[in-house]
């Protein structure tokens, strides 16, 4: 097989890679493909750990991390597909942050990969082939590993999702060109936002209508008029902070209770209940219902609108026929709901062995999704491809070394052995782990905890069906 000669040099250059792994990888790489180039690990990764980044040709920025005595006759790797999504243009930044927020990865002894993605905003297939990408690129410098898994964090979960339908086996997958071995051997999906892109921005358009309701300041009644789905009409230049502003003056969110007046407590308590969201993750959705609403429905969508709220009611307030007759209502195109469906929806199609972990109190991707994402995936006839883990956590980004170690440790033994696990032995994995992984503290899994539907937290709503087969829709 004919390498490249930085490539070459590489694989001579260290250990990891043998002669024998170095023939296990792909027969040829895309035309354009700058290859992986050695650099200085960021801080925080294990001491020893041999780096590789680069950008790939169409865009994507990547690093790849070998964890000292790693060999792929023996090794893991661990692709991971990061969450957001990010907006606008794609850096190396991005991708060094995700490496050391999963250096957890590297200190288990699994190798890494992670990519930038090649563009912001919401593209799930487009991401999840920039991550498939990035997986050749990896065989191709660091050889074809004993095992791969693929790792989808929050809105990367659902970008993983959608991989697993795709990127499989070389018989079953038709977007494999190359022969070659499995490619992905299982699936971690952790604080996933796995109920697609048609059900999982409801809870912001909620959020939107009920807060300009109550607020009337976003829009200003002197700002330029636009219908709330769209986010941000292309000419406003709004910032973050000017939001933040608002929604200070309106709801007094940035104070203490005792700063705020009478009737921004009043309207603060009124719109928690009603979108059932705590106080200080009321900003946080307002911003992403704002620039990615703009993004999906201006660029990616080109001025169609997928959202809609139609016999929406509203509870929770003082006076809820007064606020239900105040709220905007809109329609959903149905091309555009179709659309935005076969992008971001899993089907629930699963081939691979998959876990989920999902902390119970995330408010940022609520647990009620994992309902939605068990009922697709049992309709889809593949619930003995699925293993749902829930933990006593609130936090979204993470929840702690301990009980990631242990998922991919049970997911591997469920791919290697058959074992599959469950909450309960799962549980006991990782109160068994090493004291250097804190299992006293880092243990908190929930084995008697099933999610409520997503309807319970989210109100259901009239929708045209979207094309997408396989996919559950109210």
């Amino acid at each position: 097989m004919n390498l490249h000669p930085l490539l070459a040099a590489l694989l001579l250059s260290t250990t990891v890679a043998s002669a024998a792994s170095a023939q296990t990888a792909p027969a040829a790489l895309s035309s354009g493909t700058t290859l992986p180039a050695a650099a200085p690990c960021p801080t925080g990764i294990p001491e020893g750990t041999r780096c590789l980044n680069g950008r790939d040709y169409l865009g994507a920025w990547y690093w790849i991390a070998v964890p000292r005595g790693w060999t792929p006759e023996t090794g893991v790797l661990v692709v991971h597909a990061h969450g957001g999504p990010a907006l606008g243009e794609p850096t190396l930044a991005r991708a060094t942050a995700d490496l050391q927020r999963w250096s957890v990865m590297l200190r288990a002894g699994h190798a890494w990969a992670g990519s930038s993605f090649r563009q912001g905003g919401v593209e799930v297939l487009a991401a999840g082939e920039d991550t498939e990408r990035l997986r050749q690129l990896a065989i191709a410098a660091i050889g074809q590993p004993r095992r791969t898994l693929l790792h989808g964090q929050s809105w990367g979960a659902s970008v993983a999702a959608r991989m697993a339908e795709r990127y499989v086996t070389p018989d079953i997958d038709p977007h494999r060109t190359t022969p070659g071995p499995r490619p992905y051997d299982g699936v971690l999906l952790t604080s996933g936002v796995l109920a697609g892109g048609t059900r999982a921005y409801d809870l912001r358009l909620d959020l939107r209508v009920v807060y300009q309701a109550l607020c009337h300041n976003h829009p200003k009644p002197e700002d330029s008029a636009y219908p709330l789905w769209m986010g941000l009409p292309p000419e406003t230049r709004l910032t973050r902070v000017e939001l933040a502003e608002r929604v200070d003056a309106c709801l007094g969110v940035q104070r203490k209770p005792a700063e705020r007046s009478a009737a921004q407590q009043q309207r603060l308590s009124t719109l928690t209940r009603v979108v059932k969201l705590p106080e200080q993750e009321i900003l946080p959705h307002l911003q992403w219902a704002t620039w990615h609403f703009q993004d999906i429905t201006l660029r990616k969508l080109k001025g169609r609108n997928p959202f809609g709220n139609e016999g929406v009611h509203y509870i929770g307030s003082p006076d809820d026929a007064a606020l239900n007759r105040d709220v905007l209502r809109y329609r959903a195109d149905p091309a555009a709901l179709a659309e935005l469906a076969s992008d971001t929806d899993p089907t629930g199609r699963l081939l691979l062995p998959t876990l989920t972990l999902h902390g119970i109190d995330d408010m940022t991707a609520f647990v009620e999704m994992e309902s939605f994402f068990r009922d697709n995936v049992t309709e889809a006839g593949a619930a003995d491809q699925l293993v749902q883990i829930f933990t006593a956590d609130h936090e979204h980004s993470y929840s702690s070394d301990a009980q990631y170690v242990s998922a991919v440790g049970a997911l591997l033994d469920w791919v290697d052995k058959g074992s599959k696990p469950d909450a309960a032995s799962l549980s006991q994995r990782c109160k068994g782990l090493p004291a250097q992984w804190q299992p006293a503290s880092g243990c908190r899994i929930r084995v008697d905890y099933q999610p409520a539907s997503l309807d319970s937290r989210v109100p259901p709503r009239r929708r045209a069906e979207t094309a997408t087969p396989g996919v559950k829709r109210p």
